[in-house]
Order: structure tokens, then sequence, then C-alpha cells
């Protein structure tokens, strides 16, 4: 099985000790995407902005390993508030088709530079 690194400028750039995703065989794991706009690396404002960034950062990654989100099979969704748990169905059906992905969405005490809502996923192609 081969092992192929995926990084796109499409997509905010790690800000740590991780690869934007990683492509074992036809299987690609997403990491983790707040809501930072790639192209200033600032934090979009309010819940709304940041569930649509969430989703474009992963859509922007999926595409640069030869894919697009309706190839995602898997989504983790990380909430601080789960109050916010009907919005991100709603801004969701923008981005995914019936048949949806499996998901979870926790609820977490932080996330990292303040984020309200996280998300990562797996993807498998062809």
């Amino acid at each position: 099985m081969t092992k192929a690194i995926i990084k796109t400028k499409d997509a905010p750039q790690a800000i740590g000790t991780y690869s934007q995703a990683v492509k074992a065989g036809n299987t690609v794991y997403l990491s983790g995407q707040i809501g930072l706009d790639p192209s200033t690396m600032q934090l979009a404002e309010g819940i709304d902005n940041q569930i649509h960034r969430v989703f474009q950062n992963l859509q922007a990654v999926t595409i640069a390993a030869g894919g697009t989100l309706a190839d995602v099979v898997k989504l983790n969704v990380f909430l601080t508030d789960l109050g916010h748990f009907a919005k991100v169905s709603e801004i969701m059906a923008h981005y995914f088709k019936d048949p949806y992905p499996a998901r979870a969405v926790v609820g977490v005490a932080s996330l990292p530079r303040g984020a309200l809502i996280e998300a990562d996923a797996v993807m498998v192609l062809g």
C-alpha cells in the first residue's frame, strides 16, 4: 500500500505537526478543519461563516486528493455549543447530497484558536 501526503494552498496550512490529509491506498484521511480562511489564516466571524468555511476547507482538500465531498464516507463534527447542531445540518446540505456520509457530532469544551466548529473526514476514492 502506498501513502501520500495531500497538501493544497486552497485550505489553511497546518498549524501543527500534521498534514492536511494522508492518502493510504484508496482511502484519504482528512485532518480536522476549523473556520480559517486559507488566504488570511484568520477565523471567520460567527457560527454560520465558520460552518461554511469548514466545509469549504474540507472540499478543497478532497479536490486536492482527487475526489469530492461526495466521496466522503465518514464525517466527524466537533461543536463548542451543541445548540448549533441544527445549523450544521442545514448548512451541510449545501455541500453534501443524499446519500450522506456517516456522521458524528460531538460537544467539546474548546477548539483551537477559539473556533466554534471543527470537522474531519474519511474519504474513499474509486
